[in-house]
């Protein structure tokens, strides 16, 4: 059995399957799959959700498949009411909304508060020492809209290495060695993700 995980880009659709399924596996007695659905960018995935999402839960092999999950960066998107200024503010109810939107029990959205890039930085030693000195001294889900986990990365990487940081590349790499344990501690949105998921699965199971 397996789910459908929606995404955003090619970060998420290359390293992110392989790191949740490493949690996930570890809880469960049967293994599961991870299959990444990747959409071109925010505005395709909010706009083709509610129709694919469907389209997997209602289709032929819908037996098959636990549930759809789509996951997109907090950063980014600019559907949020204008009153919705904070982070949680912006999480829940976009979350709550989309969600309706597919109208399906077997559907869940979330967010990466504020990227997925956030997860790695839960594991300082991941990166080099210069990198990792600099590293704001802060939970990851902190790293905030006016400088978001990746483009804090691309600053450091810059001024401490002289080199860009690939975003896909480093991130495949970086998440392949990421404890997903450390990160669940330290990323409560996170955490919320994983256990439904597990969740999830175990009634699919079951």
């Amino acid at each position: 059995m397996k789910f459908k995980l929606f995404v955003e880009g090619y970060t998420e659709q290359k390293a992110i399957p392989a790191f949740l399924k490493r949690w996930l596996d570890a809880q469960l007695e049967k293994r599961v799959g991870i299959q990444a659905v990747r959409f071109e960018g925010w505005q395709e995935l909010v706009k083709d959700t509610p129709i694919k999402a469907r389209m997997y839960l209602e289709g032929p092999d819908k037996k098959d498949i636990i549930g759809v999950i789509a996951l997109l960066d907090l950063y980014g998107p600019t559907f949020y009411p204008k009153d919705k200024t904070t982070a949680l503010e912006r999480y829940h109810w976009a979350k709550e909304e989309l969600e309706r939107q597919v109208g399906h029990p077997r559907f869940r959205q979330f967010f990466a508060i504020h990227e997925v890039e956030a997860w790695l930085l839960s594991e300082p030693n991941l990166f080099i020492p210069k990198i990792k000195k600099a590293l704001p001294n802060k939970p990851p889900e902190e790293v905030n809209f006016n400088e978001p986990p990746a483009k804090l990365l691309e600053r450091l990487y810059k001024q401490h290495t002289k080199h860009r940081y690939k975003k896909v590349t480093y991130g495949r790499e970086l998440f392949s060695q990421l404890d997903p344990n450390q990160a669940r501690s330290k990323c409560p949105r996170l955490k919320v993700m994983l256990d439904e998921m597990l969740k999830m699965a175990r009634n699919r199971m079951s």
